[in-house]
Order: C-alpha cells, then structure tokens, then sequence
C-alpha cells in the first residue's frame, strides 16, 4: 500500500454503501436449495411439531456437538430459558453473566426469579475474566453463563475448573459461536449445557430459531417440560421421571418453527464452508492492521478457534493514534464511507434496567428490587467492560469478498487515521 496521507481513499464502493445488502459482499445466506425443501415442507404439510425434518436435525446436530441430547426451540432466548429451566434456576439463585453481552444471554434467569452476577471482561479478549469470576462467586451460586462472544472463545479450562471447585454448573451461550472450538472440540459441548441462536443473522439461520444441546438427561428432560407441549412424536423422554406430565409438560410452547429447522438443516452442512470463508477474510484484514498506528486484533485465548463470526471486532488505542479518539475515529470511517460501529451491545451493568434495579413483578418483588438488596452497578464498577465498550470498533463482516474489498477496508482505516492524526496533532 502506498503510505502518502494525501492518497485519498479508494472510491470503488463508496456510491453503493448506502445501498441495498453488502456492497462489498457477494455472498448470500438463501440459496435455490433453501428454497426447495421448505416449499416441499409446506406442500406435505410439515408444519408444525417435532417433524421428520426437526427430528433429523437435532440428531445431527448433537451427533456434529458430540452431546446425548438436543432440542430445537423457536429461539435463542427461549433455549437459554429451558436450559436454566433444566439446570434448576430460580429465585433466590445467583448467575454470574459478562457484563457485555445481548440482554438475551441473563433475561431468561431473571424471569426465572434469578438475580444476575456481572463479572467483567478482558478488554484485550472481549470474554469474561476467570479470575473476576472466581471473586464473584457465593453460596447463592446457581450457574456460570460462558459467553462466546462474536464467535471467539472464552478460557474454558480456567473457567470449568473454577466451576468444578464449587460444584456450579457452566451454561455456554454459543449464540456468536457456530463451529467453534476449544482445545479441538466444538464449543457448547464443554460445559453442562450449550445453547445456540438460529436467528437469521446468524452463521446458522432459521430465520427465528435455537438449539439445545447436554449430556446431562436431567437437564434435558426438565428442558422438554419447560417449552415442548404437545410435542409428542418429536420428545422422547429418557427416563420415568416426568412421563405423568406429558405430553402437556408445564404448558409453554418454545417450539422451534418446522420451515424454520428446514432452513437451518441446509446451512448446518454449509458451515464449514461459511467459516472457512469467514476466516479467510478476518485473516486477511488482521494480519496487516499493523501497520496502521492506534488499531490491533482482538487477542485469542490460546488453543482456541473462532466459528459463527457473528461480529468483526477491532482494538483502538487514542495514543498510539496521535491523540484521536474512539468515536471521532469511527465517525470519520462512517463519513469516508466504510459501515464501522463502537461496540453495538452495551454495558448490561450500565443499563438502567440493572443499573438501578427493577421491581419486575411489581410490589416491591423480584431479584431486582433494591428493597430486597438488589445493590446495582456503575459504570465503572467493572473497568475492563467500560474500557472494552467505548475502545472497541466493529468493521463490516464479509463471507465472499468482493474484488478489492479488503484493500478498501484496510486502506480506508489507514487514511482515515493519518488524516485525523495530522488534524489533531
């Protein structure tokens, strides 16, 4: 690349950003054969249950995770839900949950009667910190929520074996993390249950859907009470234990929509394929944000390999880039053209929500109520989570690159940096 700051930034995108989809993209997540099985679905009527197509993908899907059991469900929150449901949360329990993560990772606890645990997170990893994790522990411990954020993975070894010394069950949140792996084994099948998203930006879509995964059938079957009414031919409980209540259960319904697994059973065999992609891609952009002054990779926990890609984080250092800031920086790129963001997901100890509290089921009950020692959070009460948000950039997330399209991020970050730096110094 050429290094004069007065090169102005490569034009070969720029007029199609505001467009429809990725400009800078020639992939597309439906393809004719999507297409072909949900309209053979609806034409035999498959639309509803635990159809052959639902069924054949959980079987596959705990086969690929190496898990005894799984179950669909219409969405990520709602198998978050049933797995915390299936490990026996509820009130008066603690879950200890990054402080940067979606809302969708702790909600369900909460509506379970749970009170969340914010641990902070490594600024230079994005993930959570053991050791903030081991500080957070009490007796009212009921879960610790490892969070694949982005599709990078969390310390798994330090994380487990802090759970192992306290007898506290590990839940992974996968919904980022399609196809990653710690130590060679795919993520979700390391702690006591894993849960996926299927939403439809995700590396796996159907559009609204999730995905359970245990080897605990304890787990499981109080997951299959939790949402799967009615859901006979498709739930095969294991054991004895709750047959009475079936096939009613407790009466909810989180089934997964049937079109929906149908989509997700196409791009479950194209995975490997979409992270291979995806990596290429984050690979190619990484390994020369060296030489823009200010602006390095995310750090990987050792041993670990990303999948799902769901975001394409950045570090930004104001120093190293003569003084200029975070948000003017991205403001500039957004300007220039380039579809950058500060991190998306904010603070969950930040909100107002936890922030202060929240009398969720009115008169003063729920574990979020300050009169009930519900003592909320500030800002800075979790420093590297605060650091983390307001230093962190998210670039475009590409699949199939357009000709080109890496030398335009990578050459926009540049000039867009010497430029401000110049200005401000």
């Amino acid at each position: 690349m050429n290094s004069n700051e007065n090169q102005p930034a490569p034009k070969t995108f720029v007029q199609t950003l505001t467009g429809d989809g990725n400009p800078l993209d020639d992939w597309r997540q439906i393809t004719d054969e999507e297409v072909a099985l949900v309209t053979d679905m609806t034409r035999r009527n498959e639309l509803s249950g635990g159809t052959p197509v639902v069924r054949e993908f959980e079987r596959r899907w705990r086969e690929w995770i190496g898990s005894k059991y799984s179950l669909t469900t219409m969405n990520g929150t709602t198998a978050l839900y049933s797995a915390y449901f299936g490990l026996g949360v509820g009130p008066g329990d603690e879950v200890i949950c990054p402080a940067n993560t979606w809302i969708c990772t702790i909600a369900p606890a909460v509506f379970l009667g749970a009170r969340p645990v914010f641990c902070d997170i490594d600024p230079e990893t994005l993930l959570m910190d053991p050791e903030d994790v081991r500080r957070k522990i009490t007796p009212n411990t009921a879960c610790i929520v490892a969070v694949h954020l982005w599709g990078l993975v969390c310390d798994m070894d330090a994380i487990l074996s802090i759970a192992r010394e306290r007898n506290i069950p590990v839940l992974e949140d996968c919904s980022h993390a399609h196809g990653a792996r710690y130590k060679g084994r795919l993520c979700g099948g390391l702690g006591a249950v894993g849960c996926w998203s299927l939403q439809g930006s995700k590396a796996v879509s159907a559009g609204e859907g999730g995905v359970l995964a245990t080897d605990d059938v304890e787990v499981f079957e109080r997951a299959c009470l939790a949402g799967q009414v009615n859901r006979i031919s498709g739930v095969d409980l294991v054991t004895e234990r709750y047959t009475q209540y079936q096939p009613l259960g407790l009466g909810n319904k989180f089934r997964a929509h049937p079109l929906g697994i149908g989509l997700a059973s196409v791009q479950l065999r194209r995975l490997e394929e979409t992270n291979k992609l995806r990596k290429e891609f984050f690979q190619a952009v990484e390994s020369r944000l060296e030489r823009i002054p200010g602006l390095r990779p995310v750090k990987h926990i050792d041993n670990t390999e990303r999948g799902g890609y769901y975001g394409f984080p950045i570090l930004h250092d104001p120093d190293a880039m003569g003084g200029v800031t975070t948000q003017s920086y991205v403001a500039a790129l957004r300007e220039a053209g380039l579809n950058a963001e500060i991190a998306p997901y904010p603070n969950l100890h930040e909100l107002p929500l936890f922030a202060k509290g929240f009398d969720l089921w009115t008169r003063n009950r729920g574990p979020l109520c300050p009169e009930h020692g519900y003592k909320g959070y500030k800002p800075q009460d979790l420093p590297g989570a605060y650091q983390a948000a307001r230093r962190t950039i998210f670039l475009p997330r590409l699949t199939k690159p357009k000709t080109g399209a890496v030398e335009y991020i990578l050459e926009t970050l540049r000039i867009t940096a010497e430029k401000l730096a110049a200005t401000s110094s």
